[in-house]
């Protein structure tokens, strides 16, 4: 009975843990015991299989190991179907079913829920009830009051309200809270439902209270959230944790702090979920000390708590301390990561570059059993992309079985970043053929690919099948891709055309587009404009003055362009200054233009001074003047990579701004006569450097 229990235990941290290799493990162990076929842990292993996402296992389990499945083991497969999309075969097991009990009619209701399909709900509990073999419960009106405000019905039927009288599920807290719950939609009837029940003298509880105030948190109506505060506090409502975590979380979200802090303190008795909504409180206004403080202030904590803490260093730039976060958490006996905490890490690493530790990151994920659900699968995704290991990001794509919208955005946003254009679109087809429907950011993920690669027509085509075939209207970053797209193509016309048909005001990212357009083809007139629609914008970006200045400059029109700079200096406009970052030996080193601070410059800028050399014979010539570009970030970090990586390696840099024509020219013929490949992250894409040309093929 002990090893029954124990392995029964087991099989659910797997299944919870979504910890597959150790699921077949213990699979194999309940074979080598002869406890295969003891029929509670086979649907426990069932389960565990579900809960992984082993959909293959579970069903060779169910038709071959269990020779007889009873209604518990139907309603476990039937409820994995469910949650992982397989709605029919759920249906089509549900139909097969010997004998049904009450969760066998809730679990296919919840997953027509789940799915959108309230009809096919509701007709599902109509045949239960006129079936007879199962009386409903608390469960099943919650299916069937969400699937009518699923349909934006704003009140029962009558058949269903007098079923909800009949079977006295008025006093049910579960069942009460669904039925203010339905009203979210139209959240006046939901208050006016309230204001009913409180005339009639009926007694109004905490979960009521709760649900009606998490209903002001979604409409983030604090006025109202501060009366039903009120009327908690003379009610005594607000003595049960769950309206109190309600009115924090509330507070929280409307910025008012003081009142969450508050309803905090006057706690007589905290949960978890109290102090994990004061952390996520006071990280979401960016207030880490703070949150910290209450992160030191628990006396337990789970792995919620953790992922919150490590979320708002991560959030806010704090890498380092998320990852020293991350350590301590691996130290504490009972508290496990799960898929929250490595989406939050892979996000991290993605954000810094940080290769060697991402790939330690994916390695814990592999024996965690977690590489291949779809939430950490599409955070690697998107963190081998931003790392520019852009072969990895896809072979992890096509390992993957379960994508959803998510993964092939990932993929194609990838893809569209490293400037592989023709892959993003073939990929985007992909997804079309396969039944997907693209939505926002998919069709800003392959504009972005076209525009990075000059394909005009097929971003013309994608720009229109966005409103004309999915019903997506246009937004902000649609415009802009196609502006900058059209621009680099040469279209300016037709760029500023397109500018002056939009349904909103261009902001500052459209007419850059337009102004970096310009400096490429030439058009000092247009671009004289688009600055100034730029400067009307009042943008504390230095990036279009500094272009315009350039424009003039190169247009010989030296006092022009001593005038944007002068304005820049009147307006206390600085330049953004340039740094590149990249990792070595599990450190991240920094380099500006020009630094002394490196501990290595001497030798550094001896090592560019060397490459500067071979690169001449190759018939670079060196430009000396006072902004000299020969120590540009970039270069630095160049030669460092080259003095402390290996030869085989490939040497990947981070960089703040775009990348300049020089520094370009020079890392190309630097990949020449080095051998070296050089992968080159700016601020609008990637650039892999091999054999003295760029992927980019000079088109950014």
């Amino acid at each position: 009975m002990a090893v029954t229990q124990e392995l029964a235990d087991a099989l659910r941290s797997c299944g919870s843990r979504r910890a597959l290799a150790s699921t077949r493990a213990l699979h194999g162990r309940l074979v080598t015991v002869g406890l295969a076929s003891a029929v509670f842990l086979q649907n426990t292993l069932l389960h565990a299989y579900l809960s992984c996402g082993a959909l293959p296992d579970a069903r060779r389990l169910l038709c071959a190991d269990i020779k007889e499945p009873n209604v518990i083991t139907h309603n476990i497969m039937m409820n994995g179907y469910a949650k992982l999309g397989n709605l029919s075969d759920a249906a089509d097991l549900f139909d097969r079913m010997p004998t049904r009990d009450v969760a066998s009619w809730n679990t296919l209701m919840s997953g027509y829920f789940q799915a959108g399909r309230f009809l096919d709900g509701l007709e599902t509990f109509v045949s239960m009830h006129r079936s007879g073999d199962s009386l409903p419960n608390s469960f099943t009106f919650c299916c069937v009051m969400k699937s009518c405000g699923g349909l934006g019905w704003r009140e029962l039927p009558p058949q269903l309200l007098g079923l909800f009288w009949k079977f006295d599920f008025w006093d049910d807290p579960d069942a009460e809270t669904a039925l203010v719950d339905m009203f979210y939609g139209c959240f006046s009837e939901s208050v006016e439902l309230f204001n009913q029940m409180r005339a009639e003298l009926m007694a109004i509880d905490q979960f009521a209270m709760a649900t009606l105030i998490s209903g002001c948190f979604n409409r983030m109506d604090l006025c109202l959230g501060r009366q039903l505060h009120s009327l908690c506090l003379k009610s005594g409502h607000n003595r049960a944790i769950v309206v109190s975590n309600s009115l924090i979380s509330l507070y929280a979200k409307c910025g008012d702090l003081q009142n969450a802090e508050f309803v905090f303190s006057s706690m007589s008795e905290r949960d978890i979920v109290s102090w994990t909504s004061m952390i996520t409180a006071y990280s979401q206004v960016g207030n880490i000390s703070k949150a910290r403080q209450f992160f030191d202030g628990m006396a337990t904590r789970n792995v919620i708590t953790w992922n919150a803490m490590l979320g708002a260093y991560i959030q806010h730039g704090a890498e380092e301390d998320g990852l020293k976060m991350y350590s301590a958490m691996l130290s504490q006996k009972d508290v496990t990561p799960d898929w929250v905490t490595y989406v939050t890490l892979f996000r991290g690493c993605a954000d810094i570059g940080a290769n060697k530790l991402g790939d330690q990151i994916i390695g814990h994920t592999v024996k965690a059993g977690l590489i291949l659900d779809v939430s950490v699968a599409n955070a690697a995704i998107t963190m081998y992309s931003k790392c520019g290991r852009i072969s990895e990001a896809q072979k992890l794509f096509d390992l993957l079985n379960g994508k959803d919208l998510v993964s092939w955005n990932a993929m194609i946003t990838g893809y569209s970043q490293h400037g592989m254009g023709k892959q993003a679109v073939k990929l985007f087809d992909d997804m079309l053929s396969k039944g997907v429907k693209p939505d926002y950011i998919s069709y800003v993920a392959v504009l972005s690919g076209c525009s990075h690669s000059g394909l005009v027509q097929e971003g013309k085509l994608y720009f229109d099948m966005a409103t004309r075939v999915h019903d997506i209207s246009p937004g902000l970053e649609h415009f802009s891709c196609m502006v900058d797209l059209l621009g680099r193509a040469g279209h300016l016309t037709e760029a500023k055309d397109l500018i002056d048909k939009m349904p909103m005001k261009p902001t500052a990212e459209v007419w850059g587009a337009l102004l970096s357009a310009c400096k490429i083809h030439g058009n000092n007139e247009l671009a004289e404009l688009a600055a100034k629609h730029l400067f009307e914008l009042d943008s504390p970006d230095s990036g279009s003055y500094m272009l315009l200045a350039k424009i003039y400059s190169d247009a010989g029109k030296s006092d022009d362009s001593a005038q944007v700079r002068k304005l820049m200096r009147d307006k206390g406009i600085k330049k953004n200054p340039g740094y590149s970052w990249m990792e070595v030996e599990n450190k991240v080193h920094v380099f500006k233009a020009d630094d002394v601070s490196h501990p290595q410059v001497i030798a550094i800028r001896n090592k560019l001074d060397e490459l500067m050399e071979k690169i001449a014979h190759l018939g670079y010539v060196r430009t000396e003047s006072p902004r000299s570009k020969i120590h540009h970030s970039e270069k630095l970090a160049v030669a460092f990579g080259i003095m402390s990586l290996p030869a085989w390696m490939p040497i990947h840099i981070m960089k703040n701004l775009r990348i300049c024509g020089d520094c370009h020219t020079v890392i190309k013929l630097i990949s020449s006569v080095t051998d070296r490949e050089f992968v080159i992250r700016d601020a609008v894409r990637f650039h892999h450097f091999k054999s003295g040309a760029c992927s980019c093929g000079d088109y950014w």
